[in-house]
């Protein structure tokens, strides 16, 4: 089981950017796709983006389209998200994840079998 620790959370106003740090223990890190998910209080558990274990596939929920970005070393074992021109609706706890070798539904936390403990955004109006 892989060990996964995310980092960079914080308070920031609207219009401002954070940058979130995954870093997975392991020595497979490189063969799975990763991504990171979020849970704002009351809500469900929503997908914000994925990238393959090779790093050329992205996929955005259309929420943070042309805001969000994601990459990943896989030298590093490390899934970066940079978040840009952050809204008040972006404030939720952020998760980072690895996806289940045989995942079918990318979008579905259903398919991701290890998960960090969380970083809190919150972004004020």
């Amino acid at each position: 089981q892989v060990q996964l620790v995310e980092s960079g959370g914080g308070l920031v106003q609207a219009g401002g950017s954070l940058r979130l740090s995954c870093v997975a223990s392991g020595r497979t890190f490189s063969s799975y796709t990763m991504g990171w998910f979020r849970q704002a209080p009351g809500k469900e558990r929503e997908f914000v983006v994925a990238i393959s274990w090779h790093g050329s596939n992205t996929y955005y929920a259309d929420s943070v389209k042309g805001r969000f970005t994601i990459s990943r070393d896989n030298a590093k074992n490390t899934v970066i998200l940079q978040m840009n021109s952050l809204k008040p609706e972006d404030t939720a706890v952020y998760y980072c994840a690895r996806a289940a070798a045989a995942y079918t539904v990318i979008i579905s936390a259903a398919s991701y079998d290890s998960w960090g403990q969380g970083t809190q955004v919150t972004v004020s109006s």
